[in-house]
């Protein structure tokens, strides 16, 4: 019986695919096996034999192909984890793992290239941000010349127009209110009763984070990616409930202090 042919790859006469082939020839005694070369880059031959040794070697274990996953991302960082997924028979979402998990090692681009062999952007939040303010600062630039220079559709240089011009109305009111706000806290940042409790520095912090300027906000709202609009919204919802809490706790606590004294 004739086994099939392996590859080899002709500059370094490495195996890429078909060991066992090999072995089980030599334990037959053939003394010849039918060959079948392969030329390119390591990377590239790396990437085939594990192409060939998924479609029809011996089965791979999960951790094998896991790192197989980290070394392909190494050597492709460019490629989506999907497409990586396909090549080693994994989830993407198990390759979107294994890429977190080798952070270090994988560089972080903003693009990845698909299956299709189309390059998207990995997160739309830096598109959006350079939107925000090519608008902001240049308000009579045209949809598509905000488009072609910050990357995004024209279809979202409308909607962050129309954001922009929102906010302008509804937060450029409340900028005196901020910087008294800020004025506060200084002041509150130098009672020592806060300053030397570690809770009161703490207290401190968070008021420090939630006084942000007109311009600040457009930054935040920029970097929220469409898909996580909801849960974004669900979370400074629920912590302005708790903000409304503690101030309602807080003035409960002070008129039951001045009442008793």
């Amino acid at each position: 019986m004739q086994l099939p042919p392996i590859l080899v790859q002709r500059s370094t006469m490495l195996v890429v695919d078909g060991m066992h082939r090999l072995r089980a020839a030599e334990f037959r005694g053939d003394a010849e096996i039918e060959v079948a070369y392969v030329e390119g880059p390591d990377d590239e031959i790396f990437v085939r034999a594990v192409r060939e040794n998924i479609a029809h070697g011996l089965p791979l274990s999960l951790s094998d192909r896991k790192a197989a996953a980290a070394r392909i991302m190494t050597l492709h960082p460019e490629w989506s984890d999907r497409m990586v997924a396909k090549i080693v028979a994994l989830s993407p979402k198990t390759a979107g793992a294994v890429r977190r998990r080798a952070a270090e090692e994988i560089p972080q681009l903003h693009t990845r290239i698909g299956q299709d062999g189309r390059s998207r952007p990995l997160c739309s939040a830096e598109p959006r941000r350079a939107a925000v303010e090519l608008i902001t600062n240049h308000p009579e630039t045209s949809l598509r010349e905000v488009a072609r220079l910050s990357g995004v559709s024209v279809g979202t240089a409308r909607r962050v127009r129309q954001e922009v011009a929102g906010s302008r109305q509804s937060v450029s009111p409340a900028r005196a209110s901020v910087r008294d706000e800020r004025m506060v806290i200084q002041a509150l940042a130098s009672d020592p009763s806060l300053k030397f409790s570690e809770v009161g520095r703490g207290l401190l912090r968070r008021l420090s984070a939630n006084a942000i300027e007109p311009a600040e906000w457009q930054e935040l709202l920029a970097a929220v990616p469409p898909h996580c609009v909801d849960l974004v919204s669900e979370i400074a919802i629920s912590y302005s409930r708790s903000w409304d809490q503690f101030a309602k706790s807080l003035k409960s606590v002070a008129g039951q202090s001045r009442s008793g004294s």
